[in-house]
């Protein structure tokens, strides 16, 4: 594979590179920003920061697929079509609410720090990856489960073996929506004290620096565009294995 030709790998290799540069980018943004007397962040390494962005998003993802993909599965079984309003409804409140708000609520009672960050991030992320499995396992032929029932094949075999194997494309663009919005919300976690790519953004913002600013929104937006590309390659996998 050609790397030059391969989006997903030169843009990993810029994002690497940038976190072992920039802490030694004194000289470049000392010339674009003169007037700052510390013009490169450097209270923490932005490898460090990084890995904590990931964990938070990671963590937050995880409970929130589980919790989205559990929710869609049991609102198309018989036994729970009746909640589905209502799981949909719930769903969507948890992303009307602004990050910021969720936040805001939850600080006074958990404290400072990753836990208020994990829900709001877990709320807001739940939606998409809801609606991705309704819309997936809602597009699986009838005939496809007919077949697998006359074949003997129990409930849970042909969730298994069928239903999720061919709802898996819109299952996973519902969850690379989700977490691609976490990455980008997951900066203001910052603002109650967490660890994110989101710190350097914040601080410049209150300190009026802007190369603050611009070296963590550099690499968040990096970040993002990264994981969509490998999840955009991930769903032609899937879809092809799918068919």
């Amino acid at each position: 594979m050609n790397v030059i030709r391969d989006p997903l790998l030169w843009l990993t290799g810029l994002f690497v590179a940038l976190l072992f540069w920039l802490p030694h980018s004194t000289g470049l943004f000392s010339a674009l920003f003169p007037e700052l007397p510390r013009p490169v962040y450097q209270q923490e390494s932005f490898l460090a920061l990084t890995l904590a962005h990931f964990w938070l998003v990671g963590l937050s993802s995880l409970i929130a697929i589980v919790v989205g993909v559990g929710g869609g599965i049991l609102v198309t079984r018989p036994a729970g079509r009746e909640f589905r309003s209502l799981v949909e409804t719930i769903a969507a409140m948890g992303q009307t609410f602004p990050p910021v708000a969720v936040l805001a609520i939850a600080v006074p009672v958990m404290g400072f720090g990753q836990q208020p960050a994990i829900v709001a991030l877990t709320l807001y992320g739940i939606l998409p990856i809801l609606q991705g499995t309704l819309a997936g396992l809602a597009a699986v032929p009838a005939g496809v489960s007919s077949v697998a029932e006359g074949m003997g094949m129990s409930r849970r075999q042909r969730l298994m073996k069928v239903e999720l194997p061919l709802a898996a494309p819109l299952i996973l663009a519902g969850i690379r929506t989700s977490i691609i919005i976490n990455i980008g919300t997951a900066a203001i976690a910052s603002t109650v004290g967490a660890s994110t790519l989101g710190t350097p953004i914040i601080i410049g913002l209150s300190g009026f620096n802007t190369a603050y600013v611009i070296q963590g929104a550099v690499l968040v937006a990096l970040a993002a565009v990264i994981v969509d590309r490998g999840f955009e390659r991930l769903g032609r996998y899937l879809s092809r294995h799918a068919q």
